[in-house]
């Protein structure tokens, strides 16, 4: 195969299944396509990986896309590959690969694949546009309805650069500067697969702060454009927390929101309801370098000794 100067499209194994029709969603309109990452997001992360037989799925990949498929929304994968251009990898490998993905996975609608070095000044190799706008022409959607999810900082910069919605996982790849400068992210990848399937908030009953749902708790969280996602680390993994001080905050397990009050400098511009906070606490433990700033309050001030938002009585 030869290299061309574009992305390769590729179809999933039993061919394109074509642009299917999303079911009336009375919260809100679902997207059109859901792009995946490849590489820390669908699967682990294997520096140049060539090897179908070291391929494992992320948690929580196979409930993540089903959901998406369920809900006849198309799927596919945007992947930089940059190990083909460096002359690590093979285009046959790339598709032994792929095929092994869709083995675990099932067939996705299209992969956009770029497989460029960062110094060939294409225009696929993400954070460009390029693979999600062939993927998106591929699928015959606009952009604008296209929901792009990935692990770094780099899969939202193509998102945005191509007029489509990022959603951020962070893992212990992801950068502070990349996860401060996404739109939206989600503690993992079922919770982004919520975020797109739910995007409206939900009525809450009287007396009770209302659901917004941009976490896997349901609380927005936005921040302004940062820097432009840098290529993906090999390898980058922060030290973990430390010992006695795990995550508190993950999945079902966060605790609710709590009142504005709690907050000092409460933001009702950043914040989608008055009434709450939408700052759901920084992993537990004392000041560390990776540790997420608080969102909802304007001074970006740091949270209280203990690693908890003002006001909370768990952490």
């Amino acid at each position: 195969m030869t290299r061309p100067t574009g992305p390769w499209l590729l179809s999933g194994r039993n061919g394109p299944t074509g642009v299917r029709q999303p079911p009336h969603d009375p919260g809100g309109p679902l997207p059109a396509a859901v792009l995946f990452d490849r590489d820390g997001t669908l699967v682990a992360d294997v520096p140049y990986n060539g090897d179908p037989s070291r391929v494992a799925l992320m948690p929580g990949a196979r409930e993540a896309v089903d959901a998406v498929r369920a809900a006849g929304i198309p799927v596919g994968v945007v992947t930089n590959q940059s190990g083909v251009a460096r002359g690590l990898l093979t285009p046959r490998q790339v598709e032994d690969v792929r095929l092994r993905v869709e083995e675990l996975l099932g067939p996705f609608d299209v992969w956009a694949v770029c497989p460029h070095g960062p110094g060939e000044g294409c225009g696929c190799r993400k954070p460009a546009p390029g693979l999600v706008l062939a993927a998106c022409r591929r699928l015959a959607v606009p952009p604008g309805r296209t929901v792009v999810i990935g692990d770094i900082g780099a899969d939202v910069e193509a998102a945005r650069a191509a007029g489509a919605r990022g959603i951020l996982v962070p893992t212990t790849a992801t950068r502070l500067e990349e996860t401060a400068g996404a739109d939206t992210t989600a503690a993992d990848l079922l919770a982004a697969v919520r975020l797109v399937l739910d995007p409206a908030p939900a009525a809450a009953p009287a007396g009770q702060p209302r659901r917004n749902p941009g976490t896997a708790t349901g609380e927005w969280r936005s921040s302004p454009a940062g820097p432009a996602g840098a290529p993906r680390r090999h390898p980058a993994a922060p030290a973990a927390a430390p010992r006695g001080h795990p995550p508190c905050h993950g999945g079902a397990a966060m605790t609710p929101s709590v009142p504005a009050a709690a907050c000092p400098g409460l933001s009702s511009s950043v914040s989608t309801a008055p009434e709450t906070c939408s700052w759901p606490g920084p992993p537990c433990g004392r000041s560390r370098p990776g540790r997420r700033t608080p969102r909802c309050c304007a001074g970006r001030r740091a949270p209280r000794r203990g690693g908890c938002c003002p006001g909370r009585t768990t952490c």
